[in-house]
């Protein structure tokens, strides 16, 4: 018997060799809110605001459930190996002509262990959109992040800018993809 309850949206399950990567609940929702309401990790995304306002890690695992926005997104699980309950998130949005951008975060407590490589390297290996091409960004302050995704068989693409909700600004990026047909 698997592990989804009523109302998760139908997420293939996706195991790696410490990790799973699962459909949201809303039990994840403490732990979400106790790793994005820290300003590092807020700050490395385009889109969790500082401070975290009351509720907002609830609406999003809503929104997640929900299947809203066009955005698939992933727990990154370790309980299966004695971890956290939630490390993380990683997930893709479609994209127009076959494509899907790529996001993640790890709490501070999983930084420099492998974790975000090895549930960024199985959500390409799975490629539940079956994109041809996946993107990615990150920002150039962050050269954590970019490792992964270098780690991970993405190529730099350029230099771009992303607005950043908790920085209240606009912050240089450098944009990856990786193609998926070879």
């Amino acid at each position: 018997m698997d592990d989804l309850t009523l109302g998760e949206p139908a997420l293939a399950r996706i195991e790696t060799g410490r990790l799973v990567l699962r459909p949201l609940r809303e039990s994840d929702a403490g732990l979400i809110a106790l790793y994005t309401s820290d300003a590092r990790v807020a700050k490395g995304t385009r889109t969790i605001p500082h401070p975290l306002p009351p509720g907002a890690a609830e609406a999003a695992v809503s929104r997640a459930m929900a299947g809203d926005g066009g955005v698939d997104v992933w727990a990154i699980d370790g309980t299966a190996h004695d971890l956290a309950e939630l490390l993380g998130l990683v997930s893709l949005k479609r994209m127009d002509g076959g494509q899907s951008e790529l996001e993640f975060w790890i709490g501070p407590g999983f930084w420099n262990t492998g974790f975000a490589t090895e549930a960024v390297e199985a959500l390409i290996r799975a490629n539940p959109h079956g994109a041809r091409t996946l993107f990615a960004e990150a920002f150039q302050d962050n050269p954590g992040s970019a490792r992964v995704l270098t780690n991970c068989g993405f190529d730099y693409l350029g230099d771009a800018e992303a607005w950043s909700v908790a920085r209240d600004a606009r912050v240089p990026t450098w944009t990856y993809v990786r193609r998926m047909d070879g």
